[in-house]
């Protein structure tokens, strides 16, 4: 994976970067549901996992939107060509350790990666939690025991500009099935506007899965 500095002097956003950057909580979260009628009445049934289905859109979503792959080192702003997706994993012991999956815009090839590098996390003994030495990474957290309205995330301080996507239980409404996700993000260098593109492009996914 690669990484290219952001020019602040003709980045459009460099304003708003320098302003947000002074706020003590500049991280704002957004929540939306996303449609799941397909992946459960047709490709679940296959065999598709919904939860793999859903780490494949999160990662599209991510890959989708220049701004989300951005982070800061201090004043210093650089672009990934791509992050891993760090996702909780339950282990036997009623805990859980983090994986680590790159992202395939192949369905077929995410899904295998995916399944054998979740698999592998679930059956270590160390948490393998990043503390901090890398930032080509979006968190996520899956969870299935509830279908919530709003969600935020435990942040160590104002200057982790790590994506953080957390999604709920997926329930089913007059046959239509869907379930809430959540986005949280630093203000530094995601607006509204780019939020609005990952659910949007997130959706796409799903669907075409």
């Amino acid at each position: 994976m690669g990484e290219a500095l952001v020019d602040l002097e003709t980045w459009t956003r460099a304003d708003q970067f320098r302003f947000f950057r002074t706020y003590d909580r500049p991280h704002y979260a957004v929540t939306s549901r996303l449609d799941a009628t397909r992946l459960m009445t047709e490709r679940k049934p296959q065999g598709v996992s919904a939860y793999r289905a859903t780490l494949y859109a999160i990662g599209a979503g991510m890959h989708g939107v220049p701004e989300l792959l951005m982070r800061f080192r201090g004043d210093t702003v650089l672009q990934h060509d791509a992050v891993e997706l760090s996702m909780t994993v339950p282990t036997k012991n009623g805990s859980f350790n983090y994986a680590y999956v790159p992202f395939r815009a192949d369905f077929g090839q995410f899904d295998t990666k995916a399944r054998s590098l979740i698999e592998a996390a679930g059956a270590k003994t160390t948490l393998d939690a990043n503390s901090g030495e890398r930032d080509d990474v979006a968190y996520m957290s899956c969870l299935p025991w509830l279908d919530f309205t709003s969600i935020n995330n435990a942040l160590p301080g104002p200057d982790d500009c790590i994506p953080r996507v957390s999604w709920g239980k997926i329930v089913e409404r007059s046959g239509r099935w869907d379930f809430a996700m959540t986005l949280e993000v630093h203000h530094a260098l995601v607006d509204g506007a780019q939020v609005g593109d990952y659910f949007r492009i997130a959706q796409e996914a799903l669907d075409r899965i």
